[in-house]
């Protein structure tokens, strides 16, 4: 575990997937990450690549060649490389090896980079082309915080506050993960989203279209709160178990396959990609 800190925030981060898991308000003793029950969901704030979401029958196309991948990619189940640490930065580091090119044909290294700004900690991916040819990936967060912020508070004590007034539509996902090609409108009032422990029984709220590029989870109890601001990322999941203690702001670049026939990763919705030489690089930050 390698941990970062400054006056105001401490971060701990695991080499398996370059996950951060904790994140504690050194003012408050608060911890804001999900502590990553087992029997409700086993995970922190997994970093998504080279897939975001479900892919048709778990396969990815590559230039007619079908490639066994599970939801979310393999970053988040491998053990990453700590490139560099210096108490407020923390660099790591996933290069292509013999087990990923078995599944995702492409000489690459990716990194999460994590430095705190502040009362802010700032997520960075950086997708280095080591191959000759084109890269197509996806990549996002998932983090999970912890809602309520302390004892004594209930869910639904809290909302989540938009950048601005949208009129929003979640895109509405089949049994398998898969987007169905419905929508549903999702109302909010003077920016805010309510939380409910019922809000998430047909899968995560996905927004495509928003304008918002921050949102914060606020309390009507208090002043204390967390905000996720993603000036990169043009989707956003938001996401959590039913009735678990925890709410997840997911800020993608990619999404998941539609019901259908797949199509080939260069023609995946909102695919992105990286040219021979040059580096991707998108960043997100979390304050509180």
């Amino acid at each position: 575990m390698t941990v970062i800190e400054n006056e105001f925030l401490s971060v701990a981060i695991d080499t398996k997937g370059a996950q951060l898991s904790s994140l504690k308000n050194k003012e408050t003793g608060v911890e804001h990450m999900w502590q990553a029950d087992a029997n409700v969901w086993a995970y922190h704030a997994p970093n998504l690549f080279p897939i975001v979401g479900q892919l048709i029958n778990d396969e990815l196309l590559v230039d007619g060649e079908k490639y066994s991948m599970k939801r979310h990619g393999f970053a988040r189940q491998s053990d990453f490389i700590l490139l560099e640490s210096d108490g407020v930065s923390a660099a790591f580091s996933l290069p292509n090896c013999e087990k990923t090119l078995q599944v995702y044909p492409y000489k690459f290294d990716f990194q999460v980079l994590y430095t705190l700004i502040e009362n802010s900690l700032r997520v960075t991916y950086k997708l280095i082309n080591r191959d000759k040819k084109t890269i197509y990936f996806s990549v996002g967060g998932h983090p999970a915080f912890n809602v309520p912020f302390g004892p004594g508070e209930s869910y639904e004590d809290y909302y989540v506050e938009f950048e601005t007034q949208e009129t929003l539509s979640t895109h509405l996902l089949s049994a398998e993960g898969l987007f169905n090609g419905e929508t549903r409108p999702v109302e909010i009032t003077n920016k805010k989203l309510p939380l409910t422990r019922d809000m998430f029984q047909a899968d995560a709220l996905v927004f495509k279209d928003m304008q918002s590029r921050l949102l914060t989870i606020k309390s009507e109890k208090h002043d204390r709160t967390l905000s996720v601001e993603f000036p990169h990322f043009n989707y956003v999941g938001l996401w959590a178990k039913p009735g678990a203690d925890f709410l997840c702001i997911e800020p993608w670049l990619g999404c998941a396959d539609s019901v259908g026939e797949a199509k080939d990763i260069s023609q995946k919705e909102a695919i992105q990609k990286v040219a021979v030489g040059h580096v991707f690089e998108a960043s997100y930050f979390i304050s509180i």
